[in-house]
């Protein structure tokens, strides 16, 4: 299942995902495209401060999923950019990279962004993704 950035800081800062997290990663696969995870640290910190916490937790629960998660670099996506383009182009142009992430991987979007809604790759909010993940 590929995960979106804003799953990554559901991650960070909240508890639902990381208890489905820990449930499921021993029968499922997580993976992110590299932008993601970039973008749940940078976030993460700002998210935290901004409600008076301290980012370090978050930031610990980050370098924890990267040992769980596999996070795919640019060069092993690249190749389905203009795909991934033309599939979410309508909606969040900068989303390509998670998009080309499920269609390499042939894998459901996990996310809170209906963005990808019409992209056609799969998608699952958390509200309903323990249906996938039971389904494995």
């Amino acid at each position: 299942m590929v995960m979106d950035a804003n799953i990554l800081l559901r991650e960070a800062l909240g508890s639902r995902v990381q208890g489905l997290i820990k449930k499921y990663k021993d029968s499922v696969a997580f993976y992110a495209p590299d932008i993601c995870m970039v973008d749940a640290r940078k976030y993460a910190g700002q998210i935290a401060i901004a409600r008076g916490l301290d980012p370090e937790p978050g930031l610990a629960v980050l370098n924890q999923l990267s040992e769980i998660l596999e996070i795919f670099d640019r060069s092993l996506y690249e190749d389905l950019e203009a795909a991934a383009r033309l599939r979410i182009a309508a909606r969040d142009p900068d989303d390509w990279p998670i998009v080309a992430t499920a269609l390499m991987l042939g894998c459901p979007i996990w996310t809170e962004d209906q963005d990808f809604f019409g992209s056609g790759v799969a998608m699952w909010t958390t509200r309903h993704v323990e249906i996938y993940l039971r389904g494995q």
